[in-house]
């Protein structure tokens, strides 16, 4: 560039700068103030649904004689739960294995003594007064393995709806009170956070379908389920008016 060029070009330069508002930091505005709150409700009900696992286990000297005898066994068990009135959409096989068997001994390598077979189904009933006497027509069939019952309801959501709902508005009362032994005022809300929702069980005496003392049915206790919803709230606060 020549250097008359740059003798101009310079004090323009300077000019323009000096001419230029003076450009302010851009700061942040302060985070609000919160007030964190949490909160649980619950709901209970009488659960219409219980889940039980039942099964056969059978031993032999070979797979073959295992799996064969577990067949036979297991055929009449699924033909007693269908007799019962389970329906296929209720009925699952949630294991199927055979595994050796082995004798051990100090010194000696494992030796094979024969082969266990086991094959389980998970049974869903639906009308639970009929728990116990399937139960007593499965042992009778020659299930020897049985697990559960577990009991829940349904479709629970709209308990839970219920106990969110409450839940919400239980932590509006609590800042609400908190709020004002602090000295300050509820602005807004800035955040809602659930906890797990999920049910649980809670034992009640509600008996279903007394048996005889003299009934060879085992009795069965449903109890209640509970359902609990938690939610956590961050509310934005200010200074009391």
């Amino acid at each position: 560039m020549p250097t008359r060029l740059r003798r101009s070009v310079l004090p323009l330069a300077l000019l323009l700068l000096a001419a230029a508002p003076a450009v302010k930091a851009q700061v942040p505005p302060p985070p609000p103030a919160t007030l964190v709150v949490r909160a649980e409700a619950t709901r209970t009900a009488a659960p219409d649904l219980a889940v039980l696992s039942a099964g056969v286990v059978t031993q032999a000297p070979d797979a073959a004689a295992a799996m064969a005898e577990n067949g036979r066994r297991m055929n009449a068990v699924v033909a007693a739960l269908r007799r019962a009135g389970v329906e296929p959409r209720d009925l699952r096989t949630s294991q199927l294995s055979v595994q050796p068997q082995y004798r051990y001994g100090e010194g000696r390598a494992p030796a094979i003594t024969g082969y266990q077979a086991a094959n389980q189904v998970t049974v869903r009933l639906r009308d639970l007064a009929r728990i116990g006497p399937v139960v007593d027509a499965l042992v009778k069939e020659g299930a020897n393995r049985i697990d559960g019952p577990s009991f829940a309801i349904e479709k629970p959501e709209p308990l839970l709806d219920e106990a969110r709902a409450e839940a919400v508005r239980a932590a509006r009362a609590r800042a609400e009170l908190l709020a004002a032994a602090a000295g300050v005022r509820i602005v807004r809300v800035l955040a809602i956070e659930e906890q797990g929702a999920a049910p649980e069980f809670r034992p009640v005496m509600r008996s279903m379908a007394a048996a005889p003392m003299d009934s060879a049915v085992p009795p069965v206790e449903a109890g209640e389920s509970e359902l609990r919803a938690g939610v956590t709230v961050t509310y934005e606060i200010a200074p009391a008016r």
